[in-house]
């Protein structure tokens, strides 16, 4: 049987009355563009995380971008971030005309370095991005601490970590502003590119709307040059719809990686991730380092298991960032990680069984 990396078409199926009606309702009503489903999506993900403002946007990459716009961040300033994440996570930082500033990963994990992050502080900084990578928290009380201390604002992107906790505080819940994208993979995912930022500030609130709203507030009254970044109305229904369904498919999740780590735990040359004891995580992704990675690969690809690298290149490394001087001597811990990282099958729907079979294969390749 082959397994795939995610399926999508098993979770439309498995709430396909839910999701049909949600666009069939848009359809018949007729507004592409904004109306209630928008509102209305954006008032239930706020209050779900206990927040006051949501700003659907049309992608994550834009919700970053806002975010930063937002905080008055731009040319001359830096932002810290991990080393390890999404191209987003850096380039929206370059985009609003500010220096990302990467910290390495922490040893036997995949978050950024908080140990690191004040040797990273200058001048010139004014934010620390924290990314909650892989469904992860990153380790926050050292950050919140510090961004304290040297009055820095604080971003969290909580892509790939919707409804995880930290200490059994949601991330998200930290910072000014937190950013989020619900592409179609996503534990909370669309049927196309969609984002939000959340935030408990009005005033940042009203300024991610005006600027995602091509720079204004009031129709046809433009204060400052903006984006056009809105939350399509049809994924905005579809995303209403999921939200319903995320707690159990994140308990999913977990009984995924609970089987995944029982089954691997006697593999020594597969490193399973590490839950910390501060996290409850939601493994938007299940990644394990392991030996001849690159064989492994090949090898599960051929018996039919979906399997990906998430990410091959570091941040830092990326041509893009050439200019800055980054080396693997810079940023040692995940220059080594990116050469053994490797995502195996995850998603709710997953059964046991298939897990063993994504073992067994696994097993079958190190025992050749």
């Amino acid at each position: 049987m082959k397994i795939p990396l995610i399926d999508l078409r098993a979770q439309y199926l498995s709430i396909k009355e839910d999701l049909d009606t949600a666009i069939s309702n848009v359809l018949e009503g007729a507004v592409f563009v904004g109306g209630d489903p928008v509102a209305d999506f954006e008032a239930a993900f706020a209050a779900a995380y206990g927040l006051r403002h949501c700003v659907g946007l049309a992608n994550g990459t834009d919700a970053i971008l806002v975010a930063l716009h937002a905080l008055g961040i731009g040319e001359g300033d830096e932002v810290i971030t991990g080393a390890l994440s999404w191209i987003s996570t850096a380039d929206a930082i370059s985009r609003i005309g500010a220096t990302p500033v990467f910290a390495d990963i922490a040893p036997n994990g995949y978050n950024i370095d908080v140990t690191q992050i004040e040797t990273k502080i200058t001048a010139q900084t004014r934010a620390i991005k924290v990314v909650h990578l892989y469904g992860h928290p990153a380790d926050m009380d050292p950050i919140v601490a510090l961004c304290k201390k040297y009055d820095l604002k604080l971003i969290e992107d909580c892509a790939q970590a919707h409804f995880a906790t930290y200490k059994g505080q949601r991330v998200g819940t930290f910072g000014d502003i937190a950013t989020f994208s619900f592409y179609p993979t996503k534990n909370l995912g669309a049927y196309g590119d969609a984002g939000a930022v959340l935030t408990n500030n009005d005033e940042l609130a009203h300024r991610c709307r005006v600027f995602a709203n091509q720079g204004a507030a009031v129709r046809h009254h433009h204060v400052l040059t903006g984006i056009n970044s809105r939350l399509d109305t049809l994924q905005a229904a579809i995303l209403k719809a999921k939200l319903t369904h995320i707690h159990r498919w994140n308990a999913d999740r977990r009984r995924v990686a609970a089987t995944y780590d029982r089954l691997l735990k006697d593999i020594n040359e597969v490193i399973r991730p590490q839950e910390s004891k501060y996290a409850h995580a939601v493994y938007y992704l299940y990644v394990i380092r392991c030996e001849r990675r690159d064989e492994l690969m090949q090898y599960l690809t051929q018996q039919g298991i979906g399997v990906a690298i998430h990410y091959p290149t570091p941040l830092p490394l990326q041509p893009l960032y050439e200019h800055l001087g980054y080396n693997e001597e810079s940023i040692p811990v995940v220059a080594a990680y990116s050469r053994q990282l490797l995502s195996l099958p995850m998603y709710p729907e997953l059964s046991d069984a298939m897990c063993g079979q994504v073992v067994d294969a696994i097993r079958a390749f190190y025992e050749a």
